[in-house]
């Protein structure tokens, strides 16, 4: 037992490739308010008509699955469902419930499925955790963000660190699994204080982290503030000193970095993210929604409207609410699978590129840049993953690796 009574944690947390079944994406696209850094798709408003809701996104996932062929009778299997934002905790429980109940009509879901919804930790939110755990919900990812009243007022946030604190105990209580999401590098914050508040973060933790190194996004109220001086990020060396501390005190606590940004205990992976990160298919219904969905041996790339009122008006006309429903070329397939796949600790599986997208990395770039210290190589030459310095420079890394793609 450890000094909290837990049993240590095995370092190894590999999730098998055969548990990784299709996804299904929900996107709620409401917020109480729009935080100063977000560039998701969300919307401040306060009254809006659940039950239309509802009954466009039955009709778009029906349109979805009209695209699928050559399955039958038989129901598609999923192995994860998350409901994204937006904020979808400002939904009532019984929406969602409606929603799953429609979902289990059309799909098998997996016996261990994993039902994750974004929730912020104010008050009135988490007083509806309990019936959203009976409406099926069975993993939370709470927005807390800062464990400082201060620097969550500077981010925008509705909730203080007492009602996070509150939020989190009672999301641990609420459902069998639960998550929190931490920024940091944030204006004027200290290295010594970031590590004070990521391990009071760890110590809280129920086996996974979220941990995003604050980046200024365009269209964003930061972005404004950045433009004119008025918000400083850190250099980039005292970038990479606060990703590396980041790094080394979750894995010393036993949060091992299974991608960029993400932390986890044995098992506890978000198995729905792994599903973007490991190129694996999804439907994505809702505003804005994205999906990569099989159809054959085809991959089409859906992309819903961002704005609501137009996404509505367009389900009610045509059934669905897609601007785009493109079918991929391997090429396009390639280059999407190196961007998300790099992300990961183990890399991107090379097998699986030939097999999907007929597609190989040609082997001088791979020892180019092995010997460069940028890329490292599985023993079985299976998998390519960044190095610790390739981590710092993924994007180019990235560019890098899709131009010397070739065909097999």
């Amino acid at each position: 037992m450890d000094k909290n009574g837990k049993q240590p944690i095995n370092k190894a947390h590999k999730i098998p490739d055969k548990e990784l079944l299709p996804g299904l994406y929900i996107h709620w696209p409401y917020c109480v308010s729009k935080c100063p850094y977000c560039d998701f798709n969300s919307h401040v408003r306060q009254v809006f008509d659940e039950r239309q809701y509802v009954e466009a996104i039955c009709r778009e996932l029906d349109y979805l699955l009209s695209l699928r062929g050559g399955e039958g009778d038989r129901k598609p299997v999923l192995g994860s469902i998350f409901f994204g934002g937006g904020t979808p905790s400002l939904m009532q429980p019984q929406t969602v419930g409606a929603l799953l109940d429609f979902v289990r009509s059309r799909f098998s879901l997996s016996a261990d499925v994993e039902i994750t919804l974004e929730a912020n930790p104010s008050s009135v939110e988490a007083a509806r955790f309990e019936a959203l755990g009976e409406a099926g919900i069975n993993r939370v990812s709470l927005g807390v963000q800062a464990l400082h009243d201060e620097a969550l007022q500077v981010l925008g946030r509705a909730h203080g660190v007492d009602e996070a604190l509150a939020a989190i105990a009672l999301a641990q209580q609420s459902f069998a699994r639960s998550s929190f999401d931490l920024i940091y590098g944030r204006h004027g914050q200290q290295l010594a204080d970031w590590r004070s508040e990521l391990k009071r973060g760890i110590d809280l933790s129920d086996g996974h982290l979220s941990l995003y190194q604050l980046t200024i996004e365009q269209g964003t109220q930061y972005k404004n503030l950045y433009d004119r001086g008025e918000l400083k990020l850190p250099s980039d060396d005292r970038s990479v000193r606060f990703f590396e501390e980041t790094r080394k005190i979750c894995e010393d606590a036993g949060l091992h970095a299974y991608e960029i940004s993400n932390y986890a205990a044995l098992g506890e992976q978000s198995r729905h993210n792994l599903v973007y990160w490991r190129y694996g298919p999804y439907m994505g219904v809702g505003p804005g929604a994205h999906g990569r969905i099989l159809r054959g041996q085809q991959r089409l790339a859906s992309a819903a409207i961002r704005s609501p009122k137009r996404w509505i008006a367009q389900v009610g006309e045509l059934g669905h609410g897609f601007e785009s429903m493109e079918q991929l070329t391997q090429s396009e397939m390639a280059d999407e699978m190196l961007l998300m796949g790099m992300r990961l600790t183990r890399g991107i599986d090379l097998n699986q590129l030939k097999l999907i997208c007929n597609r190989a990395i040609k082997p001088q770039k791979i020892d180019e840049l092995v010997r460069a210290g940028l890329c490292e190589i599985s023993a079985t030459k299976d998998f390519l993953r960044a190095s610790d310095r390739g981590v710092r420079v993924l994007n180019q890394l990235v560019e890098q690796l899709s131009g010397a793609l070739q065909p097999v």
